[in-house]
């Protein structure tokens, strides 16, 4: 997580109007809180406190993902199944529906053949459903959560087989 997407995460718990979010992953910790005061000239959120702590940068090295191109140039890392896939992660935090609506179809369902642009899933945050299309093209070989459920940043939504 770079500091564009820290600091887009602390606007959009401001905005929110929650108390407090936590935010752990494998490499740091973020805890945003934030109050309200009434005698503030817009109206009270601001940031009160954000603890955060990173891994030194050479104890993280950033996982890439594999294109197309790189996939069979790589035979020692398909030692698993997901590892010749490429991961679709969620952009936002939110609830992740497959339709558009209850009386609709999914968007996609597991082998359904993909193109970049193609809309996969929705993603409800503050009442406001964002689209999430893909980055890449290819046949869905998995879909990694439950309808109607709650999802956090960088969650891992989908398995794409780029071949």
């Amino acid at each position: 997580m770079d500091i564009k997407e820290i600091q887009n995460l602390i606007k959009f718990v401001a905005k929110s109007g929650a108390t407090e979010v936590k935010l752990e992953m494998d490499d740091f910790k973020i805890t945003i809180k934030t109050t309200t005061e009434n005698d503030t000239a817009d109206n009270g959120n601001y940031v009160q406190h954000i603890p955060v702590s990173m891994p030194q940068m050479q104890a993280a090295a950033p996982v890439a993902t594999p294109t197309p191109a790189e996939a069979p140039a790589a035979p020692a890392a398909e030692a698993t199944d997901d590892s010749k896939y490429i991961t679709v992660k969620s952009p936002i935090i939110g609830t992740f529906y497959r339709k558009p609506s209850p009386d609709k179809p999914a968007f996609v369902e597991v082998g359904a053949s993909i193109k970049a642009g193609d809309v996969l899933c929705v993603i409800e945050a503050m009442k406001l459903f964002n689209e999430i299309e893909s980055e890449v093209s290819g046949k869905i070989v998995k879909v990694l959560v439950d309808d109607s459920s709650p999802v956090e940043f960088d969650q891992p939504l989908f398995l794409v087989d780029p071949a």
